[in-house]
């Protein structure tokens, strides 16, 4: 069975119910989520085995979200302890021409604190296949920034593969330091990136020619997309494949979803699916990345296969409330067949 390490922080998620405004909310539904964590699941969920490090603080909500994941199959034995608080985000979900909101209330979390040699890097990776992180975990601190550096380092030396999604969130780089100035040491470090239409955009400066994101009407040219691959890989000569995620958007409702990988001078394109009825499509990205790890650990060479893999996976998670990505690789492969039906298993 492959070992799979992720690295960086989960919050408390606090949604306001349905489609309700936080201005009209009485109560919120309160679930565990983050990007290298949402991974996990999704991975452990098809089989894998997975190791989630973080740092949690000593109380009862922490525990709550370290029962949440071991309920999920996630492996939480590396996760240190310490810290003044589990950070929180607050999610209003949009619908129709209304966009999602976000609210982080994390400051000062217990991850964010994190110091460099804190984390045996050694042990964790003992047995290790893999090891994930996300431009996130960077983006909070300075000293979580240099773990994540030092775990990403720790992983070439001791051969295991390293993939980074580049997430880029405008709103989490405060602490002086732009993610131009931090993330090109980490991404050196990096067999496999991962991103969507913009974040290499974000970053890098890296887009394809004519592109407007916010202008797509829904549909996303594949091939454009190869330039950015091949701008990265002689960027990052380390990362042997390129995956992309290209989200159409109609409205908040209403998404086309696909992506591609570059591989072996070769750009593999997804199947496109047109997501009519999104339920939530937080942690969308996430879950691509988990299917995309699982068919690069599972098929081998066959990069079509992967990359339908992770598209389908992922498309399946638009229909899921909450972070995580609760399917199996039997659903997966029936999207992949073709059958997305919809009708009642018996």
């Amino acid at each position: 069975m492959k070992k799979i390490v992720t690295f960086g922080e989960i919050m408390l998620r606090l949604a306001t119910p349905e489609y309700l405004r936080f201005s009209q909310a009485t109560s919120y539904e309160a679930t565990f989520g983050g990007g290298e964590a949402n991974v996990a699941v999704s991975l452990a969920g098809f089989g894998m085995q997975t190791s989630f490090v973080t740092r949690l603080p000593e109380n009862d909500i922490a525990k709550a979200c370290l029962a949440d994941l071991r309920k999920h199959g996630v492996g939480t034995s590396d996760i240190v302890w310490g810290g003044e608080r589990l950070g929180i985000y607050f999610l209003e979900t949009g619908a129709v021409s209304r966009p999602s909101k976000v609210v982080y209330d994390r400051a000062h979390s217990s991850v964010s604190t994190i110091e460099p040699g804190m984390i045996d890097w050694e042990k964790v990776f003992a047995g290790a296949d893999w090891f994930h992180f996300t431009g996130i975990t960077p983006a909070l601190s300075q000293s979580a920034a240099d773990t994540c550096l030092e775990a990403a380092r720790a992983a070439n030396r001791l051969g295991v593969t390293v993939s980074c999604d580049l997430n880029y969130r405008k709103n989490l780089w405060k602490y002086g330091k732009s993610c131009t100035e931090v993330m090109p040491a980490l991404v050196e470090c990096c067999d496999v990136i991962i991103a969507n239409e913009e974040d290499a955009e974000k970053v890098f400066g890296i887009k394809p020619e004519g592109f407007d994101v916010t202008a797509t009407g829904g549909q996303v040219d594949a091939a454009r997309f190869e330039s950015v691959a091949k701008q990265l890989q002689a960027k990052f000569p380390r990362a042997e494949r390129v995956a992309i995620t290209l989200r159409g958007s109609i409205n908040a409702n209403h998404n086309t979803w696909s992506a591609v990988l570059y591989a072996g001078g070769t750009l593999y394109a997804s199947r496109r699916y047109d997501i009519t009825h999104i339920v939530d499509r937080v942690g969308g990205g996430d879950s691509f990345g988990g299917g995309l790890i699982y068919g690069l650990l599972t098929y081998g060479g066959d990069y079509q296969k992967t990359i339908e893999f992770a598209v389908a996976a992922s498309c399946l998670k638009h229909t899921i409330k909450g972070d995580f990505n609760l399917v199996t690789i039997d659903e997966v492969e029936k999207l992949m067949g073709g059958d997305g039906s919809g009708r009642v298993s018996r």
